[in-house]
């Protein structure tokens, strides 16, 4: 597909027919937008509303799943990505997360920088990029020197059968010591990002007891609660085989094609540690397209949810707590947000774009699509619109209002930007 003009995106997503998905039903009455115009800052902006893509209009590669808070599914930087940029084209993520945009535009075969300020993102995201032979990693596995008896120097107990909290410190052990001696390769970096997503979780295919989902690590004192709530023990769990099947998984529906197309993009991927405000690594005007989704005010905390990961990956999650900014009134994330802005116009080339991603109302009263609009065009940037994912849209909720977004509906709300030529 060629570069789109702001023209030729207007028609796409005016007409635009969602594919029928494998059930044969449409969520969207004759399939077609429902576009509306909206006056922000003294801008007319369109809005395009419509069921742009869902989970089952093409299922996403097993690759992206790996737990991470406040995500979105691939399928919307997939939308984006083959709208609006060619192989070969730069793709940004400032906030990285667990990968999806960087994986997305991996597969499809564009050149990817990233950055997130949580150094866990790049531990989970830039492994993926060089999909492993599951025999080589079997082989790893059992040749990872074990320690019988080891414990952590905080209680865990709570969480793990003690041969299997002694699996998880062996492992720990000889994976922190190749990153000191600079050792670590393709194969431990995989090993390491498997087992930091598999270690507690709500099924057998974690090493931990039945815990909350592993998007979230819950405290020694709480997950005590849970186990006598439950009645239940850790029972042995085995690392190795967790692992092993885990891996499986992740690659199995990968074709030739797409492994080739992640393994050139992991040979050249950027992936920065750091301030998404603060970005000098990255060249000016070298980027086609980012896809992104910041953080929204104080709604997650990162660290708290993240402790049990950094501990495993030898990093102090308090200090990465304090780098992470807090922003509990609109006002501060708008002025976090602009110096974001700046940035990006920075790096984004002539005629390239931004689609920014900011979720649902807050509390149905902050419409944060309209608040990041006058935030992109203090930057320099020209907004093309707002694109609104609904999957629960239909032509009857319109005339309810839904598409005035004052109501709740599972939703994706995009800012769409560009910096003209």
């Amino acid at each position: 597909m060629s570069r789109r003009t702001p023209a030729d995106v207007d028609t796409y997503l005016r007409s635009f027919i969602l594919e029928d998905d494998s059930s044969g039903q449409r969520t969207l009455q004759e399939g077609t937008t429902l576009p509306d115009t909206i006056t922000v800052s003294g801008n007319h902006i369109v809005r395009y509303t419509n069921e742009f893509w869902t989970a089952r209009q093409r299922q996403a590669a097993k690759i992206h799943e790996i737990s991470y808070r406040a995500c979105f599914k691939p399928q919307l930087p997939r939308f984006f990505i083959t709208l609006l940029t060619e192989p070969g084209d730069l793709v940004y993520d400032p906030f990285a997360g667990r990968g999806t945009t960087p994986l997305e535009a991996g597969l499809l075969g564009r050149r990817v920088v990233a950055n997130d300020i949580n150094p866990l993102s790049r531990i989970l995201t830039v492994p993926r990029f060089f999909i492993p032979d599951p025999g080589e990693v079997k082989a790893r596995l059992l040749a990872i020197p074990y320690t019988s008896g080891l414990r952590a120097e905080r209680d865990l107990s709570m969480f793990y059968h003690p041969e299997t909290e002694a699996e998880i410190l062996s492992l720990r052990r000889y994976l922190l010591e190749r990153e000191k001696t600079e050792s670590l390769d393709h194969l431990d970096q995989w090993i390491r990002m498997v087992a930091t997503n598999r270690l507690t979780g709500h099924s057998p295919g974690f090493f931990s007891v039945y815990t909350l989902p592993p998007n979230q690590a819950v405290s020694p004192d709480r997950q005590v609660r849970i186990n006598e709530t439950r009645g239940q023990q850790p029972p042995y769990r085995s690392t190795r085989d967790i692992i092993l099947k885990k891996s499986r998984s992740l690659i199995k529906d990968l074709t030739r094609q797409e492994s080739k197309n992640l393994h050139e993009a992991g040979d050249t991927i950027q992936f920065i540690t750091g301030d998404a405000r603060k970005t000098p690594a990255i060249e000016d005007n070298s980027v086609s397209l980012t896809v992104t989704s910041p953080p929204f005010l104080d709604i997650v905390q990162y660290s708290a949810d993240n402790w049990l990961r950094c501990w495993f990956n030898g990093i102090d999650e308090e200090e990465i707590g304090s780098r992470i900014t807090k922003l509990p009134r609109v006002s501060d994330w708008t002025d976090v947000m602009q110096e974001v802005f700046y940035e990006l116009f920075r790096i984004t080339r002539p005629g390239g774009w931004v689609a920014f991603e900011v979720g649902e109302v807050r509390n149905r009263t902050v419409m944060l699509d309209e608040v990041i609009v006058p935030v992109g065009l203090n930057a320099g940037f020209t907004c093309r619109g707002i694109v609104v994912n609904s999957q629960e849209f239909t032509k009857t909720a319109n005339i309810w209002g839904v598409s005035n977004m004052e109501i709740g509906t599972n939703t994706n709300r995009i800012v769409l930007f560009q910096k003209e030529d």
